[in-house]
């Protein structure tokens, strides 16, 4: 139940006016003076309706959406033990957070790090993506509160340069996440490896499945506290869906990001995402991807350039649906359609927040229109799927918005299915020309390719209409200027029996097991003799 001017006093269990300030709910002076120097006076509903029970050490399942203040609520009261308890010993953390991705936990660390520096405590968070060494070297001076994605800390276990053998205090954030991306044994693990009963805090979307089974299985007695919406206000955003070819796409999406402002856009793949961003800024609209396959720094510039504005558009994967926290995003487009329900709420529950509308666009294939209708009606929304209107007149930043994906000129692009990969023109398996070598260019002087010492171009055939054999593997080649394999031939060897004549047909190739009968008579190369006996005489056993 959500809380506005008035919350529950669990410990009295009775209402009471909500408290107007944290020092009401019992935290430390120093803790206090550091929120207000961060400008934070007044506690939000999930810190007011968690934070009392959490300070009297009871197990709390909190359910608040990201962005209302919720890492704060579990945060105070761990700075609190950590202020309380004295610092901690080399690497033996007295408070242990879980988060699911890098960019969650990195974002937890910089808001517990004021509140930790003003008591004289230290965090740290671990995560993939960085170097070891670092995070070993900070762990060997002592940390107090580590904030974690739980396979980087058991990497670090499993080195020995940490124990969780003294954690007093346990968050496990986004846990639904978690279970989402698989980590629910390692959490497991992680918490066995816990001091004895430690105070156990998590939070999460959904309380069943694997959720409950932890709950059950590692909280004590829990109270139970819910902020918000238990998932975003469709309502509160206005919906399009528009169909059309996917080579048209980049040009609409950067007219909309134009149109409405900050946008996020969701790509189903990784290689989609960095390829729309890439576009997209050569459509003249700054994007930045973030996804798995990038590294940390690379996820923390992109956030740091569209969270400051130098970004235009945020251009992701899954990963940043949930669990990071961007302000003011005015737009969401599904670059790709979704194939859950969930994803699609969870994907549109970035825009419109803090009371504010927004709007979500879903770019629709021809081929797909059945499947999105069906996951509107099952989510209720009206809007029809209709061709893209002009948006608000706004021309795109370049008429000519060149894309890997567009058909080339003059070529028209099917439009009865989403094409997997980009839309390059293949070359036909006659066309001997590089790709972008202009027709009848001349080849460049200089240094042969290495296995093509010879001088021959890649792309010009050799005598026998094919390219030269090249025998051994070795790359040694005929020196440049010689004659080609047939004067070799006439001069050393002579032809072989029952194989090629001399200049003229294939070269001879190497045998392939069960396959030497099938050459043309006169052309057999080496076992064409043996071919024609069998063709001649049958098969004897």
């Amino acid at each position: 139940m959500g809380v506005s001017d008035t919350h529950r006093a669990s410990r009295y269990g009775e209402w009471m006016p909500r408290p107007t300030s944290f020092a009401e709910l019992g935290v430390p002076v120093a803790i206090v003076e550091a929120l207000s120097t961060s400008g934070i006076t007044q506690p939000f509903a999930i810190q007011a309706e968690t934070i009392p029970d959490l300070v009297d050490g009871r197990d709390v399942i909190g359910r608040a959406p990201t962005g209302s203040g919720k890492t704060l609520a579990f945060g105070i009261p761990a700075v609190a033990m950590a202020l309380e308890r004295g610092p901690a010993r080399k690497k033996r953390p007295r408070v242990l957070i879980l988060a699911p991705t890098r960019e969650l936990a990195g974002q937890i660390h910089d808001d517990l790090a004021p509140m930790l520096a003003a008591v004289g405590r230290h965090g740290l968070a671990v995560y993939g993506g960085v170097g070891l060494q670092p995070q070993i070297n900070r762990l060997s001076s002592g940390v107090d509160v580590l904030v974690a994605t739980p396979g980087r800390l058991e990497d670090l276990i499993q080195q020995r340069v940490v124990s969780l053998a003294e954690v007093e205090y346990v968050v496990i954030d986004e846990a639904d996440r978690m279970a989402d991306m698989g980590f629910m044994p390692a959490v497991k693990r992680l918490l066995d490896q816990a001091g004895d009963d430690p105070q156990t805090v998590l939070y999460s979307a959904t309380l069943d499945g694997e959720v409950a089974k932890l709950t059950k299985a590692y909280q004590s007695n829990p109270v139970r506290h819910e902020v918000g919406e238990a998932s975003p206000d469709l309502d509160k955003m206005t919906h399009y869906f528009w169909k059309l070819p996917r080579p048209e796409r980049i040009s609409l999406c950067a007219s909309v990001i134009a149109t409405f402002g900050r946008t996020i856009v969701f790509t189903r793949t990784r290689h989609g995402a960095d390829r729309a961003a890439r576009q997209l800024t050569r459509a003249g609209v700054t994007a930045v991807p973030i996804h798995g396959n990038r590294s940390q720094s690379q996820r923390q510039r992109a956030l740091d350039d569209f969270g400051r504005g130098k970004a235009a558009a945020l251009v992701a994967t899954d990963v940043a649906a949930r669990g990071i926290h961007v302000d003011a995003v005015e737009c969401v487009v599904h670059f790709d359609p979704v194939d859950e329900d969930s994803a699609y709420v969870h994907r549109s529950g970035r825009t419109a927040r803090a009371g504010a509308r927004g709007t979500v666009v879903s770019f629709v294939d021809p081929g797909q229109i059945k499947d999105v209708q069906k996951m509107k009606r099952r989510l209720e929304l009206p809007q029809e799927i209709t061709p893209p209107p002009d948006i608000d007149g706004t021309p795109l930043p370049h008429e000519e918005t060149a894309t890997d994906m567009a058909p080339i000129q003059g070529r028209t692009a099917p439009h009865d299915r989403e094409r997997a990969r980009d839309d390059r023109p293949r070359r036909s398996s006659g066309q001997a020309q590089k790709r972008g070598a202009k027709p009848g260019a001349k080849a460049k002087k200089g240094k042969p390719n290495r296995g093509n010492q010879g001088g021959q171009r890649r792309d010009q055939p050799s005598e026998g209409g094919r390219k030269p054999h090249r025998k051994g593997g070795n790359g040694q080649g005929p020196k440049p200027g010689a004659r080609a394999t047939k004067k070799r031939a006439d001069s050393n060897r002579g032809p072989k029996q029952g194989g090629p004549k001399a200049g003229g047909g294939r070269p001879p190739q190497k045998r392939s097991g069960g396959r030497s009968g099938q050459g043309k008579e006169g052309q057999g190369g080496r076992g064409s003799q043996s071919g024609e006996r069998r063709r001649g005489q049958g098969r004897t056993s």
